[in-house]
């Protein structure tokens, strides 16, 4: 009987560029608050559920196949005993191997949340050691509002101490790029254009008026913030990509109303400016945000957070984001958030996914090994290293 064709050799990825991450808490963590951080669940689980209820999901699997050996312990251990080992080691030394098993060159971190599970994150020069990576801030725009809004300007300086505000908060961060978590506040259906100074005056009024602490929920005042950190990352030469929570997250937000194709008319509005447009999740939605990527030059996505939580589905989630998605313009991200697990299982589920797909397209005649080594390199770190001008 004839041999059938040698298998495609697994395509090698280099280290990865994080392009949007949060830092993660050092601290002894009991099994139900470990529990919740594995879910975008902000509820508790059912009552009589177990200790250990929130593994037994996809995200809970890929947790067990590649966060145990990184403490010692083999693949699928249980979840008792992977968590019994974690406090064995203790927080500082367990977190260190996750982070350093993760294999991230560079972790471009959202420092719009700074607590989890009530225990503060690690600030980014204590991350960037733990991680042996470099770190790069990305300020959350709706945090820089909120904290204005503590000051209490007039409203009729809101516009102009808004502006100062945002740019004073980049310079003293070096930020690398801004974020919106719009789909959390209103949804991604506003109108393309900025609303006028007299509507933006009034929508300040409104929220002064409540007094803090401040939640930026006013379509208006989130439509301003937008057009502002726009006009000012237009100004960075190039300009500063703004990246956008779109697709699910935790209940706060309403799933429908964060398909990343109800932003087109925003993005349309952007496109003259020449700022990057970053769609970040995506899921369910992330053929949109594909479609997106190749409808417009400055739109770019990724499928962070997704992977990790489709575990052994990532491979065709992946897959799915690239079938209208140009490969230059699709990025790598974690969007690891207070378990250092979450960082290493999403860089382990994209090389695992991004591998699979790449041998099943040599297998099947689609590329050779040279096109999936270089569509390897573009997706794990060059893409981004680009984008972001590092």
């Amino acid at each position: 009987m004839p041999a059938g064709p040698s298998p495609s050799p697994r395509p090698p990825l280099p280290p990865l560029l994080d392009h949007h991450c949060h830092s993660v808490l050092v601290a002894d963590l009991p099994p139900e608050a470990f529990g919740d951080l594995l879910t975008e669940s902000d509820r508790p689980p059912a009552p009589g559920a177990g200790p250990f209820v929130r593994f037994d999901s996809l995200l809970g699997l890929a947790v067990r196949r590649w966060c145990p050996p990184a403490l010692g312990l083999p693949a699928h251990a249980t979840a008792a005993d992977y968590l019994a080992r974690r406090r064995a080691l203790g927080p500082p030394e367990a977190t260190r191997r996750l982070l350093a098993a993760a294999g991230l060159g560079t972790l471009l971190v959202d420092t719009g949340l700074t607590s989890a599970a009530g225990h503060p994150l690690l600030p980014l020069p204590e991350l960037a050691t733990a991680a042996g990576a470099a770190v790069r801030e990305v300020v959350r725009l709706e945090s820089v509002a909120e904290a204005l809004a503590g000051r209490a300007p007039a409203a009729a300086d809101w516009p102009a101490a808004l502006r100062e505000a945002l740019a004073a908060e980049r310079t003293a961060a070096d930020a690398i790029a801004v974020k919106s978590v719009l789909a959390y506040r209103h949804g991604l259906a506003i109108p393309a254009e900025p609303p006028t100074r007299a509507e933006t005056v009034r929508a300040a009024a409104r929220l002064l008026a409540a007094g803090p602490p401040a939640r930026l929920t006013d379509p208006v005042l989130l439509r301003h913030l937008l057009h502002t950190a726009v006009d000012l990352c237009a100004q960075h030469a190039p300009p500063l990509p703004l990246q956008l929570h779109t697709g699910f997250g935790d209940p706060d937000l309403t799933l429908h109303q964060a398909d990343p194709a109800l932003l087109t008319p925003f993005i349309r509005a952007v496109e003259p400016t020449g700022v990057p447009l970053v769609l970040l999740h995506a899921y369910p939605y992330h053929r949109q945000a594909g479609y997106l990527t190749q409808a417009f030059p400055h739109v770019h996505a990724d499928t962070g957070l997704t992977l990790g939580h489709t575990g052994a589905r990532a491979a065709t989630v992946l897959g799915e984001l690239l079938e209208l998605a140009p490969f230059g313009k699709v990025l790598f991200s974690t969007d690891g958030y207070g378990l250092p697990e979450l960082h290493l299982l999403g860089a382990a589920q994209f090389r695992h996914a991004l591998s699979t797909l790449l041998t099943a397209w040599q297998a099947d005649g689609a590329c050779t090994p040279a096109d999936a080594t270089r569509l390897a390199h573009l997706l794990a770190a060059d893409n981004a290293r680009a984008l972001y001008g590092l």
